[in-house]
């Protein structure tokens, strides 16, 4: 199944059934005076997010969704029935936009969380609501209301504690595939990985965490070079970067200029979208180290950069499975000082508390 991110709906809600005009005529009841009832209220349309689904696929062939409009209002007192609910099931991580306006609705990053994406109309009145004593037989009802109309964005944002960047080709996607149980394509040439893969790590004696693979970033991928920007809104949501950098056999390339490189598009990427990266924890790890005495070599020529930033770093080989676990209680410490100090700063806010 392919991750489908972003697609454009649009929706209809009911309209209002019109009230109705009618008086009784029945036997014995010579002035049953106006019986026309109410218009039913026309159905919402409503977005409600769930963990079931991870892809905006279902929505990508299917553009336009109609609630049921109310029923019109009819005599003896008989009021409409209200249209009925039209709802549309959207992955947990899913934002709404208003695609005229691009005003953002809603974030829907809760299960079971509903957001009203177009309200249906109200019903018309009828006759009975507009009888008094001076006038015993009014002649007119109300007609309903019409229902919204939007052109609505969705976009979907992954939500992982971990997100894992860095060029093509360095590993990510048998990182993944050794750490959990997703299954990603993976082969020997650049941008193997066209969609983001998610999967469940679960260190030992430790709790598990959602790992994202975001396809390989390059040189000017903010500027939509390569995969572009279509997928760093993936990892906006993450908690905790990854950075996975490799040995290569290219003379030209450096693990750390590769990484600060990526750092820059980063950068470049939070000042052009208003998005906060830079500011999340990094952990960094270069790949494909399977010779041990390789491994001790590179720990000793670029630990000293990272260790200076006070960056965790590790040497590790996904494909031989060297120094992965270490490396997952090490994310695990990271996202869970990050959690520690996100619900410090709720308390705090909310001023029933403050740390010392």
């Amino acid at each position: 199944m392919h991750l489908i991110d972003e697609v454009v709906i649009q929706v209809y809600a009911g309209n209002g059934g019109n009230g109705c005009i009618a008086f009784r005529r029945e036997k014995y009841r010579p002035r049953g005076g106006p019986s026309g009832g109410d218009g039913g209220r026309g159905g919402d349309v409503l977005l409600v997010a769930t963990n079931d689904l991870s892809t905006l696929l279902d929505l990508r062939y299917r553009r336009h969704y109609k609630a049921k409009s109310g029923e019109h209002g009819r005599g003896k007192d008989q009021h409409g029935r209200g249209g009925q609910t039209r709802e549309i099931r959207v992955p947990v991580g899913t934002m709404v936009y208003n695609d005229e306006t691009g005003e953002l609705l809603a974030d829907l990053v809760e299960d079971g969380q509903i957001l009203v994406a177009a309200k249906g109309g109200r019903g018309g009145l009828g006759n009975i609501n507009f009888k008094t004593a001076t006038r015993q037989a009014p002649e007119y009802a109300t007609p309903g209301e019409l229902g919204e109309e939007f052109t609505l964005r969705l976009e979907l944002k992954l939500l992982a504690d971990v997100g894992i960047i860095g060029f093509p080709n360095v590993g990510k996607s048998t990182l993944i595939s050794k750490i959990s149980k997703a299954r990603p394509k993976i082969a020997d040439y650049a941008f193997t990985t066209l969609s983001p893969n998610l999967g469940v790590a679960a260190p030992p004696r430790r709790d598990s965490f959602v790992v994202a693979d975001v396809p390989g970033l390059v040189p000017g991928a903010h500027q939509g070079v390569g995969l572009g920007i279509r997928f760093l809104r993936h990892i906006e949501r993450t908690r905790v970067f990854l950075h996975i950098l490799e040995l290569s056999d290219e003379p030209e390339r450096d693990p750390i200029q590769d990484y600060e490189i990526i750092m820059n598009e980063l950068a470049l990427y939070e000042e052009s979208s208003g998005s906060d990266l830079l500011s999340k924890p990094v952990v960094v790890a270069i790949n494909k180290a399977e010779d041990l005495e390789l491994a001790e070599i590179c720990e000793e020529e670029y630990g000293p950069y990272f260790h200076e930033k006070g960056i965790p770093f590790f040497v590790i080989s996904a494909k031989s499975g060297h120094n992965l676990v270490p490396l997952l209680h090490t994310l695990g410490d990271v996202l869970e000082q990050d959690k520690k100090e996100e619900l410090e700063e709720e308390v705090e806010d909310d001023g029933t508390w403050s740390p010392v």
